[in-house]
């Protein structure tokens, strides 16, 4: 079959040569052949599917990255990569419109509706800990190996809430701003010694008894605002200090959880 120039292709798959660089460097659509010596690209008419279809995936703002990893399902999971991706999508609209609902209360003056703030004693505990300097689209890549790897009963951990691993926010994340994000897993104080020689690369260190406040947030409203805003409320209104390092402590696997479902608390010590 005759090879098109990136040109030709171009225009048949309505797309620019710029666009097909990049899905060429992202390797989710690799010219057919590549001029050794000029280092042209050429495409061929079967490839034309595959370009529209990530054409129209990036008119759904699917990342390139995440575009690889569909197509790299199975042909009969991809529908269901999509859906996964579109949820999310969704969620992050809802999670915008209750942040944007709350800002124009706020200048309006009228009464939000916040999520119901409790407090609870967190015993003296141990914990193994490291640190990395995340954006806001790089901590899923950061915790959820931890979370797999911690949250298992390969690692003992004291019982109940005081023994579930955790994020903590030691500052504001954005897409374009990082800061640091700290793992925490609790560790058996019996077993601390063992469990720390088999993971010589993380922190160890006590943890004092203090009380924290803290918001169920379901998996609906998983990137809201709103949990951080019904603390720093509840704080003001209560007339209670914190330390403002935010845990995130997962109680589910969100991929398995229901829309209502509380997925994780959001927590900050008190003092």
């Amino acid at each position: 079959m005759e090879l098109l120039t990136i040109g030709a292709f171009a225009r048949l798959a309505r797309l620019s040569p710029k666009a097909l660089r990049l899905y060429a460097d992202a390797g989710i659509l690799p010219p057919a052949r590549v001029d050794p010596a000029t280092g042209y690209r050429w495409y061929s008419p079967t490839q034309l599917p595959r370009a529209r279809h990530i054409a129209r995936l990036r008119q759904l703002d699917m990342p390139l990255a995440r575009i690889g990893a569909v197509f790299a399902c199975p042909a009969n999971q991809r529908a269901q990569a999509l859906t996964e991706y579109w949820n999310e999508q969704e969620r992050a609209f809802t999670a915008k419109r209750q942040l944007a609902d709350f800002l124009i209360a706020q200048l309006t003056g009228e009464k939000v509706a916040m999520y119901p703030v409790s407090v609870r004693a967190i015993p003296e505990r141990a914990l193994l800990s490291c640190t990395e300097n995340l954006t806001a689209d790089r901590i899923g890549e950061f915790a959820t190996p931890l979370f797999a790897l911690f949250g298992g009963p390969s690692v003992p951990r004291p019982d109940g809430v005081a023994g579930l691993p955790f994020l903590r926010y030691h500052g504001e994340l954005g897409p374009d701003d990082d800061a640091p994000v700290e793992f925490c897993c609790p560790v058996r104080a019996s077993d601390l010694d063992t469990v720390a020689q088999r993971f010589p690369d993380m922190l160890v260190r006590n943890e004092p008894a203090a009380r924290e406040a803290y918001v169920e947030v379901p998996k609906s409203a998983m990137t809201t605002a709103l949990g951080f805003e019904s603390l720093h409320q509840w704080l003001l209104e209560h007339n209670e200090q914190s330390d403002w390092r935010p845990r995130q402590i997962f109680l589910r696997d969100p991929t398995r959880a229901g829309e209502s479902d509380t997925v994780y608390e959001l927590a900050v010590r008190l003092i």
